[in-house]
């Protein structure tokens, strides 16, 4: 049931998370606080205990990138915990079926496409071998960690250690 009694009134959970949705939508288009609440008729501090309850960390975007890396979902399941806005893990095989199935123009043009995408972010974290995380690092212009998997030329999936990464992470949300 969507409804809920509390003393004398029936609460709709339905409507409270139509509002929510409303208020995280104005904010995440660029609204203050105060014009999110005047707007819907709310209080600015309801709009700001809102989001602190489900703030997941502070600061700048964050993008994650690696390949081969073997645990993929693991990594993914703790850069969604932490709240992170971009993650790219591929498996050896995910890899070179990449390669495979595009054209030599449509490969490169998928990676100068990544590469513009990584401006928007403030820091990434690379999953890679020495040379990949050589080259990131000269390409792009912003905080780049890395996490170390091995001497280039790699041809196998890598476990990387889960806890590096949740290690990582944390540092960069205090």
């Amino acid at each position: 049931m969507g409804y809920i009694r509390i003393g004398e009134k029936l609460v709709s959970r339905e409507k409270i998370m139509r509002m929510v949705d409303k208020v995280l939508e104005r904010r995440a288009s660029g609204l203050s606080q105060q014009e999110v609440a005047t707007d819907l008729g709310l209080d600015r501090s309801f709009i700001s205990r809102l989001e602190t309850l489900g703030e997941l960390r502070k600061g700048g975007k964050i993008s994650l990138i690696g390949f081969p890396v073997g645990n993929k979902k693991e990594l993914a399941d703790i850069a969604e915990e932490f709240g992170v806005d971009h993650v790219y893990l591929l498996t050896e095989a995910e890899r070179w079926a990449l390669i495979r199935e595009r054209s030599g123009a449509e490969l490169l043009n998928e990676i100068m496409s990544l590469l513009g995408a990584l401006r928007a972010f403030d820091t990434v974290i690379l999953i890679g071998s020495d040379m990949r995380i050589k080259l990131a690092e000269a390409l792009v212009d912003k905080q780049i960690i890395p996490i170390y998997i091995g001497a280039s030329p790699i041809r196998e999936d890598k476990y990387v250690d889960p806890e590096e990464l949740r290690a990582v992470l944390q540092g960069l949300r205090s």
